[in-house]
């Protein structure tokens, strides 16, 4: 696979962004609910592709806190640094803008997420009980992770 390039998206890129986010999650966005998304302030995207689309992240901010909506890379393309890509171009924009601490939410279940983003920095800030619901099997909890920016650097 070649090096994944990362460019900004908005709501013009709803069908690219919902058909990544139901190829990459178990829960597909309508395109419709993306779109209306990204048209809020505060809310951003960006997709990396290489010949063709392969991975997005959304994240919202407010005031000095933003949130990773969703993340998501196709399975064929996954362990080659495209979503420590996107992590790190959505990190560069945040830092940009002042932003002390970036959230999200993962299930607890989901070791490869909870590796990728421990790795990077995140740790636990709390948990939702019973968050996720899945077809044919149990709830499972959602963590709440965080990650802490100082000036100029993550910590």
């Amino acid at each position: 696979m070649t090096e994944a390039r990362i460019e900004a998206a908005d709501a013009r890129h709803a069908k690219i962004l919902a058909a990544l986010h139901a190829a990459c999650l178990e829960e597909a966005w309508p395109a419709a609910d993306i779109g209306a998304l990204l048209r809020q302030p505060g809310v951003f995207a960006a997709l990396a592709a290489d010949s063709a689309p392969v991975g997005f992240m959304l994240w919202r901010v407010a005031a000095d806190e933003a949130e990773i909506l969703s993340l998501g890379v196709l399975p064929s393309a996954r362990r080659h640094g495209i979503a420590t890509a996107l992590l790190e171009a959505a990190t560069v924009s945040l830092l940009a803008a002042g932003v002390a601490s970036l959230f999200l939410e993962v299930a607890e279940d989901n070791q490869a997420a909870l590796a990728f983003y421990r790795i990077h920095g995140f740790g636990e800030a709390g948990r939702r009980s019973r968050y996720y619901r899945r077809a044919g099997r149990r709830e499972a909890d959602a963590l709440v992770l965080k990650l802490t920016f100082s000036v100029g650097k993550i910590t």
